[in-house]
């Protein structure tokens, strides 16, 4: 996978990191070369840019990349602009942080969906969910075992919990499933809401695009989002 982080503070420089440690290639970008001099050595890439000004940014290599995260914290004018920018630049899937509850609204009417909260969330966290193809959420109760959101695949559609066997095939269990359903801000921008299902039965019926809640051993949880990232490809 490839990433260009934004903001190379001390939120950005660590997902920055984490996600280089973990084999995939990263691009950090900051307006202050002190920033990027201290990334050098950590990251694939680090490159001192304003993230605000149309002309540098089309220097990087946006097309090619999965994912762009805007770390940038303080500055909330600096965040959103520079949001703006990739929005306009039609990257893959943007991520961007943001400090306060007005600035995630601003964020989720230019139609930014996924929002960090450094505050609440750990960077470590993200780059787990980053580094886990499909999935929605996780949440890292050691380093062997997660809880993870993940949507419920298309071959998974209208069959049980018992059909499906995921405990014997993989030794996961799904905790529960969540309903998505479109819901609004407070400015009236459509926000999707999940609706927990409560605790899942034998008899419980799975839909594709509702989320299924797992636990497991992490080389577990990879295998069978592996296995539904196969059969997406197969389909397509």
């Amino acid at each position: 996978m490839k990433y260009i982080v934004i903001g190379l503070g001390n939120f950005g420089s660590s997902i920055a990191e984490q996600l280089a440690e973990m084999g995939n290639e990263v691009i950090g970008v900051d307006i202050s070369m002190s920033k990027v001099e201290s990334m050098k050595e950590k990251i694939t890439h680090a490159i001192s840019l304003d993230a605000t000004d149309m002309e540098a940014v089309k220097n990087l290599p946006l097309k090619d990349c999965d994912v762009v995260i805007v770390g940038i914290g303080e500055d909330k004018g600096a965040n959103i602009m520079a949001a703006a920018l990739m929005k306009q630049m039609k990257v893959k899937r943007i991520i961007s942080r943001a400090i306060d509850p007005l600035q995630r609204t601003v964020l989720q009417t230019m139609g930014i969906t996924e929002i960090i909260h450094p505050e609440e969330e750990t960077a470590h966290r993200w780059a787990q969910r980053l580094n886990l193809e499909g999935v929605v959420d996780s949440f890292e109760l050691d380093s062997n075992f997660s809880i993870v959101e993940t949507k419920i695949p298309e071959e998974y559609h209208d069959k049980t919990v018992k059909e499906l066997d995921i405990k014997g095939e993989f030794n996961i269990l799904i905790l529960t499933t969540m309903n998505v359903s479109e819901g609004k801000n407070e400015l009236g921008t459509p926000t999707e809401r999940n609706t927990v299902q409560g605790i899942v039965h034998a008899d419980t019926k799975l839909y594709k695009d509702d989320i299924m809640v797992l636990y497991g051993h992490n080389k577990d949880i990879r295998k069978l989002l592996d296995q539904h990232k196969k059969f997406k490809e197969a389909q397509n």
